[in-house]
């Protein structure tokens, strides 16, 4: 299992590095990683539950805890913050962030949704 050998948050850019001892190096925006968090209750509690988060184009990072040596937990600034992501997951983000992306954004064109967040009331 890979292992990272840099993580590095940007907060201005919305984004994680991170850099693998296998040569792999991965840039994950802020919005990528909220929508595909591990978290149950993102992706539910077994096969087909997976729930579709819209509306995160601005989401950002607030700051990455280490979770012992094996993962690390993202709290994001819509407060969300119960996905522990693995080295092992992060990793096959990273490999298929093209497309799990075109994927998401197939299922909320789909769905009539939006990445965009919704507009406050005056």
């Amino acid at each position: 299992m890979p292992t990272p050998t840099e993580i590095r948050l940007k907060r201005a850019e919305r984004l994680l590095e991170v850099a693998f001892d296998d040569g792999a190096r991965f840039a994950l925006p802020a919005e990528y990683l909220r929508v595909e968090s591990p978290s149950a209750e993102v992706q539910g509690h077994g096969p087909g539950q997976k729930v579709l988060v819209a509306g995160r184009r601005e989401v950002g990072i607030l700051r990455v805890e280490p979770v012992g040596h094996y993962a690390i937990r993202i709290a994001f600034d819509d407060l969300h913050d119960s996905g522990i992501y693995s080295w092992a997951y992060l990793h096959q983000l990273g490999r298929e962030q093209a497309g799990r992306w075109a994927e998401y954004e197939q299922a909320l064109a789909a769905k009539g949704l939006t990445r965009d967040p919704p507009r406050r009331k005056t």
